[in-house]
């Protein structure tokens, strides 16, 4: 790959290197320059500019990363679109992140150009998490490395993957001996149980017995026999010896004591041990606080599915010092703590489909109504949109409402918003959805109910580009140059949509708000087609009615 300077006039075909202003319009880096482009930078005063041109034997940036991001995607982990050279796994359901660090460490150190993120392996994760992103950090990879990538992620399972949390039937015994209040006894159950609730799982059934070997074997003997798994011992004093009550209790029940003591502080005396296959793990008496300590780490796994051996417990001394300590404060009362920094997800995007129009130049007819492959027009736009995973979708009627309404089906999965003043134009369908739409999303694709033709891919492709923090707010496709529908507004610029009259589009708000758009090239002209008479129809091979 070539990347440098060059006159402006020797710059189409290339990739533009850095932004540059143009007019009242701002050149993005990343941009495939054409020859309109070129002519417009040298009228801007631009005499050379930074390009790269790509070789026989790379792979551009975004092909790389998707590449990458796909093989790399197991269970539970959907790649999103690549943009600007990045595509980003995002977790499909709640449950624990695994990675497989050996080959995540293999995978960077193929090339430069080449890396991937994760998060902690057996992080926590909640659906729509970010868990990775693959970067391309030229604007090209080498083919050859993109294909020694994807064979590494081919040989031994997933990179990354998600084990689910599965609902668990806990069993707990709680010893005491002749000082344990009975409030400290509850106050342990309702600490694990809020625990468990996280989890997606509950206590079914506890013991609570003398603070003595067999009352303990006994109670695991009970508690394996009602079907629960795992079961958790608490002791009413601390486990000190392999050969201690809890441990010994185990034992006796006809268990084993896998590891004892853990490099996690708080919840070194943890006892790690199984009844048959039932795990039975000796809790740590830290668990009695809803702090963070190394049991949570344990319990987490298990209700994940995954085996916990005496090499994962050896494992967990990197990171594992958890403890308050005067340069990191963690105050015990949890409504003291400050609330968390949201963790990185896919944004919350929704949905607008604009179908209350007119359709005045059709006559009698209406043009949604209109048939294509079977369906009418506007059933396709509807299932195009549900294909993909961002929701709400929110249909605004006017003009025939019930009928557009009822030919969009798919009622038990979309929203409906009715427009009464819809023959203003169509500003007052744009408030009409904003209005509809939940307060915490993150923006919103608006699409026109009058074409068919744009696919599921597009809008993926939409959504990857948008990130505010990095200036790209208005998120809109072109093909070949030319820019069409639909276009990403993040929620900043909903305000500003509300406001427009009459059958003013938003697109008369992209000149003051230039800089935050992002063109994304998208290869299907679908984005320029839209359905105004029955010519245009009857070319289609559509028919009105």
């Amino acid at each position: 790959m070539f990347f440098g300077p060059v006159a402006v006039q020797e710059a189409a075909g290339g990739i533009l290197g850095h932004s540059l202003a143009v007019g009242d319009e701002r050149f993005r880096k990343g941009r495939l320059l054409s020859a309109e482009d070129v002519a417009a930078l040298a009228a801007a005063g631009h005499s050379r500019i930074h390009i790269a041109r790509l070789d026989d034997d790379d792979l551009p940036e975004d092909e790389a990363a998707r590449r990458i991001a796909t093989t790399a995607a197991g269970p539970g982990a959907r790649p999103a679109a690549a943009f600007t050279g990045r595509a980003n796994l995002y977790a499909e359901t709640a449950g624990l992140v695994v990675v497989d660090a050996a080959r995540l460490t293999a995978l960077n150190a193929l090339d430069e150009a080449l890396t991937v993120a994760t998060l902690a392996n057996h992080d926590i994760v909640e659906p729509g998490q970010m868990l990775a992103t693959v970067k391309i950090i030229p604007f090209a990879a080498p083919k050859t490395v993109i294909a020694q990538g994807e064979a590494l992620l081919r040989e031994g399972g997933p990179l990354v993957r998600i084990a689910p949390f599965r609902p668990c039937a806990v069993g707990l015994v709680l010893t005491r001996v002749a000082k344990t209040k009975d409030s400290v006894l509850a106050k342990t159950e309702q600490a694990v149980a809020i625990r468990l609730g996280r989890l997606g799982s509950r206590i079914a059934a506890s013991r609570t017995v003398p603070h003595e070997e067999p009352a303990i074997a006994a109670a695991i003997r009970d508690l394996k026999a009602a079907g629960c798994a795992p079961i958790l011992v608490f002791g009413a004093s601390a486990t000190v010896d392999r050969g201690d009550v809890v441990p010994a209790g185990l034992v006796a029940a006809g268990g084993t004591v896998a590891y004892f003591g853990m490099p996690v502080d708080p919840g070194n005396l943890l006892v790690l041990g199984r009844h048959g296959e039932v795990p039975v793990i000796g809790v740590p008496g830290c668990a009695r606080s809803p702090k963070l300590n190394g049991f949570d780490w344990v319990l987490q796994r298990l209700c994940a599915g995954l085996d916990v051996t005496p090499r994962d417990i050896m494992g967990m001394g990197l990171g594992g010092l958890l403890k308050e300590i005067p340069s990191r404060p963690m105050p015990r009362d949890n409504a003291d703590r400050p609330t968390p920094a949201r963790p990185p997800s896919r944004p919350r995007i929704a949905i607008l489909v604009l179908a209350a129009g007119l359709s005045s130049r059709f006559g009698d007819s209406h043009k949604l109504l209109a048939e294509l492959d079977g369906r009418p027009l506007i059933r396709h736009v509807i299932d195009n949109a549900l294909q993909t995973d961002h929701r709400p979708v929110l249909l605004v009627t006017g003009h025939q409402a019930e009928a557009v309404a009822a030919a969009a089906g798919n009622r038990d999965r979309i929203a409906v918003a009715h427009n009464p003043d819809y023959a203003s134009g169509m500003a007052s369908s744009l408030r009409t959805g904003l209005a509809a739409l939940p307060s915490d999303i993150d923006g919103a694709l608006i699409c026109l109910g009058d074409m068919p033709d744009v696919p599921p891919a597009v809008l993926e492709q939409l959504v990857s580009a948008f990130n505010p923090t990095e200036g790209r707010a208005i998120c809109l496709p072109s093909h070949k140059g030319k820019r069409g529908n639909p276009v990403l507004w993040g929620a900043q610029f909903f305000p500003d949509l509300s406001r427009l009259a009459g059958d003013a589009g938003a697109r008369s708000l992209f000149m003051p708000h230039a800089d935050w758009i992002c063109d994304v090239a998208v290869d299907h002209p679908g984005i320029l087609q839209d359905y105004d008479t029955p010519a245009m129809l009857a070319a289609r091979g559509l028919t009105a009615r």
